[in-house]
C-alpha cells in the first residue's frame, strides 16, 4: 500500500484558496519555476493527483482511454464549456496521454533557454511596454514566466505567438456548414519574423533599424483559383496601444492597399469562422483589450504534445465526428496540472461582436490551450482550440536547425451559435511548392514585404 502524503482533493482546495487570496504563483507544493530551473521538469511543483489522469480520476480513466459522451461528465471540470458540449452532443472524441514532464518538449529549446536565462529581467515602461533595464526592447525568451497577473500573462503570448524567431507555415484550411460538409478548402500559407527578442537568427536580440517594430506577419491562399493570390501583410508597432499597418493584395485590381486594421473580428475569405483577433488567441495589441483578469486556476485537458502526424507524408490528419465524420481532428490530449484561466474585454474596437474572451493557460509554459469569447449579450460564441507538438516521433524528425521543432499542428475555430466549424492542420507543403520552414532568414524576402504580396499574388 502507497500512503498519499497529499489527498486527492488538495490541489483543488490549493487553487481555491490561492484564487480567493489573489496569491498568483504557479505551482502547488513549490513555486513552479523553481522546479524547472533545478531540473527542467515541473512535476515536483505537483502532488501525484495532478500528474496522471488515472490519478486524478481515481483509476476511472488511463492513458490510452477516449474521452466520449459516456464518459466526458467525469472530466467536465477539466474541460472549457464548447469543447464538453462537442463531446457531448456532437461525436467529438479526445484520446489520452500521459502528462508530459521535459519541459523542453512544450515549447522550442532556444526560446526555453532564453526564458531560464533572462528570468526577472522585464518590466513595464511608462506607457506598459515590455522592456529591459535602460528601456530597450524585450531580449527574448518568455518575459513573464512566473507572471503574477492577467496582463503579464498576455503579454507574453501577444509579444512572441510561434516562439521562433522566424516561421513560415504551410496551412490546409477546411471549413465546414452546419450540416458537416467541407464548404470551402483552402491552401494557405502563415508567415512571421521577429524584429526584437530574437533568440537564434543573427543579429541577436535586435534586428537593426527595426527595433521599433514588434513583428511582420503575412497570410497568402495558394488555392483555390478563387482565392488564388489573395494576401496580406500585417506590420506591428513594438508599442502595444498601437494597432498594425495592415496591407492587402488582391488580384482582381492588380495593386497593394491598405485596408483599416480595427477590423480584426472579420474573417478574410469566404466560409471562414478564424480571425486575426483569434490568432495564438491573441491577435490584437495588448491594449485593444482591456480589463485582464485571472478568474480560474486548476488542472486541465490540453493537446500540448501529441498533434503531429508524423505516419503520413504532408503530416495531414484523420478527422471524425459531427453528421458526416469530418467535423473534428483526431486529437490527443494530456493532464495539464496547472491551467490559468485568463479574461479581457475589447476596449479598443467599436463594434466588436464580442463582450470578452476566456483564455486557458498551461502554468508551466504560459501557452494558450483554449479560448473563448462571448456575443455582446454574453452567451458563448466561438471557441478556439489548438493542438501542439515537438516534432519527433520515434525515427521521424523535422528540425528547425539544431533541435526537433515545436510548433502548433492543428486549429479548431468553432461558432457554436451557427455550428460552423473551420479546421486548420499545419503541413509539409502547400500548393505551389511552398513548405512549412523555421528560423530561415529568406522568410522574410519571399513572404513578409509589400513585394512579396505582388510576387504571391502574380505567381
Amino acid at each position: 500500500m502507497r500512503l498519499l502524503r497529499y489527498d486527492h482533493d488538495y490541489s483543488r482546495r490549493h487553487f481555491m484558496k490561492s484564487l480567493a487570496r489573489g496569491v498568483a504563483g504557479a505551482g502547488v507544493l513549490m513555486p513552479l519555476w523553481d522546479a524547472i530551473a533545478q531540473s527542467g521538469d515541473a512535476s515536483k511543483a505537483y502532488p501525484d493527483e495532478l500528474l496522471s489522469i488515472e490519478g486524478y480520476t481515481r483509476g476511472r480513466l488511463k492513458n490510452g482511454d477516449l474521452i466520449t459522451a459516456a464518459n466526458v461528465d467525469l472530466v467536465r471540470d477539466l474541460l472549457e464549456p464548447i469543447k464538453y458540449q462537442q463531446i457531448k452532443t456532437m461525436g467529438r472524441r479526445l484520446k489520452l496521454a500521459p502528462t508530459t514532464g521535459d519541459i523542453t518538449r512544450l515549447s522550442p529549446w532556444e526560446y526555453l533557454e532564453a526564458t531560464l536565462r533572462n528570468r526577472g529581467k522585464a518590466q513595464f515602461d511608462g506607457n506598459g511596454n515590455i522592456v529591459v533595464d535602460g528601456g530597450k526592447p524585450w531580449i527574448g525568451g518568455n518575459p513573464f514566466p512566473d507572471a503574477k497577473t492577467g496582463i503579464e500573462i498576455f503579454a507574453s503570448i501577444t509579444l512572441s505567438w510561434g516562439r521562433h524567431d522566424a516561421a513560415f507555415y504551410a496551412i490546409k484550411e477546411y471549413d465546414l456548414g452546419v450540416e458537416g460538409d467541407v464548404r470551402y478548402n483552402y491552401d494557405a500559407g502563415w508567415a512571421e519574423m521577429s524584429p526584437v527578442a530574437r533568440v537564434c537568427m543573427e543579429p541577436m536580440p535586435y534586428w537593426p533599424a527595426h527595433e521599433d517594430k514588434l513583428r511582420f506577419q503575412s497570410i497568402f491562399f495558394a488555392s483555390p483559383d478563387s482565392a488564388k493570390g489573395t494576401s496580406f501583410l500585417n506590420v506591428w508597432p513594438y508599442d502595444q496601444h498601437s494597432f498594425p499597418d495592415l496591407y492587402g493584395y488582391v488580384p482582381a485590381f492588380k495593386r497593394i492597399r491598405q485596408f483599416p486594421t480595427d477590423q480584426r473580428f472579420e474573417p478574410l475569405i469566404p466560409g471562414s469562422t478564424l480571425y486575426l483577433s483569434d490568432a495564438w488567441t491573441a491577435g490584437d495589441p495588448l491594449y485593444t483589450w482591456g480589463n485582464y483578469q485571472i478568474i480560474g486556476r486548476g488542472p486541465a485537458l490540453a493537446a500540448i504534445s501529441g498533434g503531429w502526424n508524423a505516419d503520413h507524408p504532408n503530416w495531414e490528419h484523420k478527422t471524425h465526428g459531427g453528421p458526416k465524420g469530418k467535423t473534428f481532428w483526431d486529437t490527443t490530449v494530456e493532464l495539464v496540472p496547472e491551467a490559468i484561466l485568463v479574461s479581457a474585454e475589447p476596449t479598443g474596437f467599436k463594434r466588436a461582436p464580442v463582450s470578452k474572451k476566456h483564455v486557458w493557460f498551461d502554468a508551466r509554459t504560459m501557452l494558450p490551450i483554449a479560448m473563448v469569447t462571448f456575443d455582446r449579450r454574453g452567451d458563448p460564441y466561438h471557441s478556439f482550440d489548438g493542438a501542439y507538438a515537438l516534432y519527433e516521433s520515434g525515427e521521424h524528425r523535422f528540425m528547425d536547425g539544431r533541435h526537433p521543432y515545436w510548433s502548433w499542428a492543428h486549429v479548431h475555430a468553432f461558432d457554436i451559435q451557427t455550428g460552423r466549424m473551420t479546421r486548420l492542420e499545419q503541413v509539409k507543403s502547400i500548393t505551389g511548392g511552398h513548405a512549412t520552414a523555421v528560423n530561415d532568414p529568406a522568410i522574410y524576402d519571399r513572404y513578409l514585404t509589400n513585394a512579396a504580396l505582388m510576387h504571391l499574388g502574380n505567381g
